[in-house]
């Protein structure tokens, strides 16, 4: 009798000694454990006494030894069954399925947490409650069922958090919440924000986990309930680590070690090792990393964690790779290899069984039938009876519906695949119409153009010709008369006639060049109205960009025999032929190639005269005039680039060299109509035309033609 009233009286310890506990959650020193446990190997006590020490080693086990709180708790299981007391029976299936969803036995945790819901939806279980203190401190049947069912749904969070089911895990998280609120049970909070903050930080939600991990540390004070303290520091200094305070994260680091110990939480421990080793990867401290991953695989170990310790094989394998630790990188693995598998195939089988058990579906079905039993009588029998004959009938109408729905669908989707592959048809023909039209006013523009040009040019060109003419003949008598006046008057001097002999010879002169000029300009305008042949025909660009190469360098040759210059050339010969209208493509390339002959030419000259100047020195001798020519093949296009490394064009007037007239030359050397003809030229082979130039290195003009026109 003695033994069994030290018992009871031990038992109700925690509920008289500190009122302030929540005893739902219990907590026990080392001391008070071993005297259970020797009660539990010697005791002769009667099936209620049994069944509340198997609830408190269950308790003590949970983060210790699950594979002994299972067995604790299995034990409650049956007893409370023995006994018929529901709501010990719900508080077994809850505290049973929590550890089984942290065994990873999926099928076995959703049934029990099943079960538990099916019992604590009754309000049936608050009859005849034994030991109603345990679960709530007042007394209140009530709050009793709510506090098991706040639980409930708590732990059933971790099975989703498990599968990963995210959805559902706040959900559950949320109704839990929602209830502890109600009863004030500030444990529950405790629990259930914990949890919610872990949530939200592998939702990276970090700011949204520091809200609701502050709620549970404060709850935690106001409960007493310690046991989870690391686990909160743990998830701070992971947050703080995610916001790079590292002495922030590391010192809540050393606090959740601390209170693990102090808690006597092993499973916690390793955790937050692991949490340290991604905190010093972070660092770039390597050294670090290598010694926490170890100490977590120890504890992972220790406490038979083998989902956990494989991932801890994961990570050591890819930090000893960085490092470039050859053994020990085949060593962890063959390690996580061999676990992982093994791993892989339980939890697979697991997984298949839970979803087979259809966890949504069987959650629903439990609630349903919970209504259906207590709204159930004889009369309403047929009722149901009648309203299943309906229900049947609407659902094969509206599988009917939903198959002909599925049909039409069908239908409208492929009319409307159909419609989209005419639309992009319409829009690639109406493209190509854009740029026929755009091809057709340019060339309209071009015969405008050369019509009016023409016209001017024929009715310049007689006037220029006779001026040109009659200058030439003019200079000519000039000479004569000189010659013969010298000849026959040998003594006399007449300064004044000589004078103005001589000026008319200067405006001789000056008339001949002006008409010069303005015959090139006449000449460029004629060639800007040429019309081609119009016709495109296969051309090896490569030979014709070569040919007005040569041709232009000769050409410039025979009117300077001083003219040097060094050509290169670098051609594609997987472009082979086009089709372009020769004459006019060979217009522009000539241009193009004459104007960079000019560059080079001109920067030499430059650079000769300034051999005088000891500033300038530095840099002629090295100097060479070059200019290139190349060819290259770009998909459904090809380009021509003529680069010269002259001294290139100021950027105030790049913009303005393609606009007729305007030339870059000293007056009298250019009639700024060579590049607008070109510029013409291209547009009308759905071409660009573009220019890159610098004062110091030279300039180089880029044509991109289409190889399909």
């Amino acid at each position: 009798m003695k033994k069994l009233l030290k018992i009871v009286f031990f038992l109700l310890a925690p509920v008289i000694v500190n009122a302030q506990q929540d005893p739902f959650v219990e907590m026990w020193s080392d001391k008070q454990i071993d005297s259970l446990r020797d009660e539990w190997k010697h005791t002769g006590a009667n099936d209620t006494i049994r069944m509340r020490i198997a609830r408190s080693l269950g308790w003590h086990y949970q983060e210790i030894n699950r594979d002994s709180s299972l067995y604790f708790q299995s034990v409650q299981l049956e007893l409370a069954r023995k006994l018929k007391l529901k709501l010990w029976e719900a508080d077994a299936l809850d505290q049973g399925g929590w550890v089984l969803a942290q065994l990873k036995n999926y099928p076995l945790s959703l049934q029990y947490f099943l079960d538990g819901f099916d019992i604590l939806q009754n309000k049936d279980c608050e009859k005849n409650i034994w030991l109603i203190s345990l679960f709530s401190k007042d007394k209140d049947p009530e709050k009793a069922r709510l506090t098991c069912l706040a639980s409930i749904y708590n732990d059933i969070s971790t099975l989703y958090a498990a599968t990963g089911n995210r959805g559902k895990e706040l959900f559950n998280l949320m109704q839990g919440l929602r209830i502890a609120q109600r009863i004030n049970n500030y444990t529950m909070i405790s629990l259930i924000t914990l949890n919610t903050a872990g949530l939200y930080l592998r939702l990276d939600k970090p700011d949204s986990a520091l809200m609701y991990i502050k709620a549970s540390q404060d709850h935690m004070i106001r409960s007493g309930y310690k046991t989870y303290e690391g686990e909160a520091l743990n998830t701070l200094g992971t947050i703080f680590t995610k916001k790079k305070d590292y002495n922030l994260a590391k010192d809540y680091y050393d606090q959740s070690i601390l209170a693990n110990i102090k808690n006597n939480v092993k499973t916690g421990i390793p955790n937050t090792f692991l949490s340290l080793a991604n905190m010093f990867l972070a660092l770039g401290k390597n050294d670090s990393v290598i010694y926490y991953i170890r100490e977590a695989i120890n504890m992972f170990r220790e406490v038979k964690n083998y989902t956990d310790l494989s991932r801890a094989y994961a990570f050591m394998y890819t930090v000893q790779k960085k490092v470039a630790n050859r053994d020990s990188t085949y060593y962890f693995l063959q390690l996580y290899t061999v676990l992982n598998d093994s791993l892989n195939r339980a939890e697979k089988e697991k997984i298949d069984a839970y979803q087979n058990v259809g966890f949504n579906q069987q959650i629903e079905m439990q609630h349903q039938e919970k209504n259906q039993i207590q709204k159930a009588n004889k009369t309403r029998t047929y009722a149901l009876l009648s309203g299943i004959g309906i229900f049947m009938l609407i659902a094969f109408l509206l599988y009917r519906n939903n198959r002909n729905r599925r049909n039409a669908n069908a239908l409208l989707q492929k009319q409307k695949e159909e419609i989209e592959v005419q639309k992009i048809n319409v829009e690639q023909t109406l493209t190509e119409l854009k740029s026929t039209q755009a091809q057709l006013i340019q060339s309209e523009k071009m015969a405008s153009l050369g019509e009016l040009t023409a016209g001017i040019a024929h009715e310049i060109q007689n006037p220029l010709n006779f001026v040109n003419n009659f200058s030439e003949v003019n200079k000519e008598l000039i000479d004569e008369i000189i010659v013969d006046r010298r000849k026959k008057i040998e003594e006399r001097s007449d300064k004044l006639q000589d004078e103005l002999i001589d000026n008319i010879k200067e405006n001789e002169e000056k008339i001949n060049h002006h008409g010069n000029r303005a015959a090139d300009i006449v000449k460029g305008m004629l060639q800007h109205s040429r019309s081609s042949s119009g016709v495109k025909e296969p051309t090896d660009i490569n030979a014709l960009c070569d040919e007005y190469l040569r041709l232009s360098y000769h050409g410039l040759r025979a009117k300077d025999k001083n003219f040097n210059a060094t050509m290169k050339t670098d051609f594609d010969e997987t472009i082979g032929n086009i089709n372009i209208i020769p004459q006019d493509i060979g217009r522009v390339v000539l241009n193009l190639i004459n104007n960079a002959f000019y560059a080079v030419h001109e920067k030499h000259l430059n650079y000769s005269a300034a051999v005088v100047d000891e500033k300038k020195k530095s840099g002629i001798e090295n100097y060479e005039p070059t200019v290139s020519v190349s060819t290259k093949k770009e998909k459904d296009k090809i380009e021509i680039s003529v680069k010269d490394n002259g001294s290139g064009i100021p950027d105030k007037v790049v913009d303005k060299i393609f606009q007729p007239f305007f030339t870059t030359k000293p007056t009298g050397q250019g009639t700024g109509l060579g590049l607008s003809l070109a510029y013409d030229i291209v547009k009308a082979h759905s071409g660009t035309i573009s220019i890159n130039t610098n004062i110091e290195s030279g300039t180089e003009f880029i044509i991109h033609l289409p190889i399909k026109s």
